[in-house]
């Protein structure tokens, strides 16, 4: 049974405690960690609260667009500090979550970049988040090795390994295993804080550097937030400030009208602007889920090409370029099937695709899912690149989007049917299944499924169920057809006994049949879990 044990500083360990827990939760590591959530715990309250003001003045009928009061940001010259030698080429960026063997694989794989993941690839149980700093600092000092008894296998680090990047968890969320001052910390300053603190001298040591992804902000004073943080965090380390770089995810729909101001903000620990598709797709649905009019079709036909997910990504690298910053494009989640060759020949066909077209837009690299895809990815972006580390020359002028292109979320030629509708609720099955078990990234159906695609397939539940889509058939989708779909995927899954199948069916009923949309899914299964 797990009981609050007090440590100094005010941080009081809810979890259960370990010899893990204890080599990363030292006092001066808590101290540490307390000083960032006391200073700007209360500005990440305020500016969630600025979220939830801004999405009810949108419902009231404001209309999204550039800021009025940043257009000198935008028409002023200025760049991004230069990046360090080791995030200069990101032709291939690999994702994973703070796992020892996936990590290992990852760093091993090839690509130039490895995100190790604390957010939507990780399910936060205490024994993840505590071992994922653990594996993260072994990681930094080249220790990282798992030997496999049972099947005879060894891992352990190449010589040659991917430059580390950490995401930390999103601003949103708390982590309920440690509090502080009685209250459950910032997950976002937990994260952070505890990898700095272990890690920041020592790569820099290493001829490296603290590197971060950030999730899921919707605005510059988000990213103010953030460099604010790393400022503090630097100078109460000694470490040089400008050592940490960050790159962001522009995978909220109202991020995409900031890009240049959330370069600003963070231009001299800034690396770049990354393309997040899938939950790009989930926060438009979300934003703008109370429009009667909105019924998106299956997330398949939600491509990179439709008119609104093209004018995002070409504006991206645009704002990127513009100001000497790296623009990396979006995840290619298919996992390789080690069965089925046929699937594996129309999927890998489709990556290159897409990873080409990202390549001629400009991007100066991309995301996979799997080693197997690195290769691809790689060698698409070297000969577009002609060898060279990026091509940030490649300025986009041509490109100019209004900010309605925006937010038409028109899908031509869309369309649902009743395998896109048992799809969504297989898969959001599946994966709250796994999530609850602490296995925050799925192989389902040859694609890597993690918190962001659920989240996709969740929403697109509440929207084509509150808003009665119309099929192919011209059935429509009633809570009456949701719930027979649902029995009988979950019959097909095994049923409520099996594994958490259980709590995944009430945890998705609570999602899709609620009157208004809940902005997460993951604080839900945050605290059942």
């Amino acid at each position: 049974m797990n009981s609050t044990t007090p440590t100094a500083h005010g941080v009081s360990i809810v979890g259960e405690r370990s010899a893990a827990v204890d080599q990363i939760f030292t006092d001066e590591a808590c101290a540490f960690v307390a000083d960032l959530g006391r200073r700007f715990g209360d500005r990440r309250l305020s500016l969630l609260r600025a979220r939830m003001e801004r999405a009810q003045r949108i419902k009231d009928g404001e209309q999204p667009g550039f800021l009025e009061h940043t257009r000198e940001v935008r028409e002023s010259e200025w760049k991004v500090a230069p990046a360090p030698t080791d995030l200069d080429c990101r032709w291939a960026e690999i994702t994973g979550p703070v796992d020892r063997k996936m990590m290992i694989n990852a760093l091993n794989s090839g690509a130039k970049v490895f995100m190790a993941d604390i957010e939507d690839s990780l399910s936060p149980t205490w024994k993840n988040i505590v071992a994922g700093q653990v594996n993260l600092r072994d990681a930094v000092r080249g220790e990282i090795e798992l030997i496999d008894s049972a099947r005879g296998k060894e891992y352990r680090l190449n010589k040659t390994v991917a430059t580390l990047l950490v995401r930390p968890r999103g601003w949103h969320m708390v982590e309920k295993n440690v509090l502080l001052d009685g209250e459950p910390i910032s997950a976002s300053l937990l994260d952070f804080g505890l990898y700095f603190f272990h890690n920041a001298q020592e790569l820099l040591a290493r001829g490296s550097g603290p590197y971060f992804y950030l999730p899921k902000l919707e605005s510059h004073l988000e990213a103010r937030l953030w460099n604010d943080a790393f400022v503090q965090a630097q100078d109460a380390l000694a470490v040089p400030q400008g050592s940490v770089r960050a790159t962001v995810l522009i995978e909220t729909i109202l991020a995409s009208f900031e890009m240049e101001e959330i370069l600003y903000e963070l231009r001299e620990h800034s690396s770049g602007l990354n393309a997040g598709r899938w939950d790009y797709i989930f926060s438009a649905i979300k934003k703008f889920a109370f429009r009667e009019d909105l019924v998106l079709p299956d997330r398949a036909q939600i491509s990179m090409t439709v008119p609104f997910m093209r004018a995002y990504t070409e504006l991206l690298v645009r704002s990127c370029h513009k100001r000497g910053a790296h623009a990396i494009g979006g995840m290619a989640a298919f996992i390789p099937s080690r069965k089925d060759e046929d699937v594996n020949r129309v999927a890998m066909q489709k990556v290159r695709e897409d990873k080409e077209r990202e390549a001629t837009d400009g991007f100066d690299g991309s995301w996979v899912a799997h080693p197997d895809l690195v290769p691809v990815c790689l060698s698409i972006f070297e000969r577009q690149l002609d060898g060279g580390a990026h091509q940030k020359h490649v300025l986009r002028e041509d490109v100019v989007v209004q900010p309605r292109e925006l937010v038409d979320l028109h899908v031509p030629g869309g369309s649902l049917d009743e395998d896109g509708l048992r799809t969504n609720i297989s898969v959001s099955l599946q994966y709250l299944d796994q999530w609850m078990a602490g296995n925050g990234a799925a192989a389902i159906n040859n694609l890597m499924e993690d918190a962001a695609t659920a989240e996709i397939a969740r929403a697109q539940l509440w929207q084509w169920v509150h808003r009665g889509a119309e099929l192919e058939d011209g059935s429509v989708v009633t809570l009456e057809l949701y719930e027979r779909l649902r029995e009988e995927e979950l019959e097909v899954l095994g049923g409520r006994e099996h594994r958490h199948f259980g709590a995944a069916v009430e945890l998705l009923d609570g999602l899709v049949l609620a009157d208004e949309f809940h902005e997460f899914l993951t604080l839900g299964a945050y605290e059942a879990l």
